[in-house]
């Protein structure tokens, strides 16, 4: 009776008025918090008379039947909630198995591939010394050809080993200063060949947050494509800055350098795509897919856009991290 006092009390001031009246009937939904705080009742519709001295008189549904409805609800629940943890550890528990079948794949690709590359590069090497006044131009052109293969496959077989740890890798998000990561690969680059000319406008002050190890991957890989492509440009310019788009910063790497058709810009994030001959410009075709990877690991996304001879230019977001 008590319970029922308290539905009385929570209803409206006007609607207390309309049932202060002889024969008067309110509707209303009205909600109990049942003992142990794991389950409600709802009240729909119940018709309600009081005297004038606020003293319930009838009630048109059974208060018990509604409070086993509720306790059955309560119990389907907490049944529904146990089934639910109980198919999330066992996604869990498939998702490690499977992790640890990638971490024994990339052992043996890193080990039982290397191998027999290691073999045909060294022995390549050796016949072109011992016998190379013996074999003819022709035969020597055929070596180079084979030891420059084993040398692009085995670094194939480093990037894709690399994304697929840094696909893997845990995050640890903390504050990353990107100015100053950039100012390093860029120091780097500039030491690796320092007969080239390029110039460096590298905004400061860009902070966010993220996984500095990752981002420094991602500015390594951007930098890099931009420092290669400028090659053929003795005023080559590589620059780093950011802007405001949706009320959030958009990172940008632009370069003055050959650039791309966009007809084929689908295809820059794809492993193993590239827009332009090996013997033009060396690489793997994994760099950008590795650089997409860690900017939606950090629940952010990667554009680019470019004209032919023109340059391009990459733009990236990063949100809060996801592990």
């Amino acid at each position: 009776m008590d319970g029922l006092r308290e539905l009385l009390d929570a209803l409206n001031a006007a609607e207390r008025e309309r049932a202060a009246h002889r024969g008067a009937t309110a509707e209303r939904q009205a909600q109990l918090v049942l003992w142990g705080g794991a389950a409600w009742l709802l009240l729909t519709g119940a018709l309600l008379a009081w005297t004038g001295r606020r003293q319930l008189v009838l009630m048109s549904r059974d208060y018990e039947s509604l409070l086993e409805q509720a306790q059955t609800q309560a119990q389907a629940l907490r049944a529904s909630e146990a089934r639910l943890e109980a198919r999330v550890a066992q996604r869990t528990q498939e998702l490690t198995a499977a992790n640890h079948e990638l971490e024994s794949f990339s052992y043996s690709v890193s080990h039982d591939l290397r191998a027999p590359l290691r073999a045909v590069d060294g022995f390549s090497q050796a016949l072109m010394e011992d016998e190379g006044e013996r074999i003819s131009q022709e035969g020597q052109e055929h070596l180079r050809r084979l030891r420059a293969a084993a040398t692009r496959m085995a670094q194939l077989i480093d990037d894709l080993l690399r994304l697929s740890r840094l696909t893997r890798a845990e995050l640890r998000c903390e504050p990353v200063d990107l100015s100053a990561l950039a100012r390093e690969v860029a120091d780097i680059l500039q030491r690796s060949e320092p007969g080239r000319q390029v110039t460096f406008d590298i905004a400061p002050g860009l902070m966010t947050r993220g996984d500095a190890r990752l981002l420094r991957v991602v500015l390594e890989n951007l930098f890099g494509n931009a420092w290669k492509f400028t090659s053929q440009r003795s005023d080559a310019r590589i620059a780093l800055f950011a802007e405001s788009r949706d009320g959030r910063p958009h990172y940008c790497v632009r370069d003055n350098g050959v650039g791309f058709d966009m007809a084929y810009a689908d295809k820059l994030f794809s492993p193993f795509q590239r827009l332009h001959r090996p013997d033009e410009f060396p690489g793997t075709g994994v760099g950008l897919a590795t650089v997409q990877r860690i900017i939606r690991r950090h629940g952010g996304d990667i554009s680019a856009e470019a004209v032919p001879g023109g340059g391009a230019t990459f733009r990236f977001t990063l949100e809060e991290a996801r592990t």
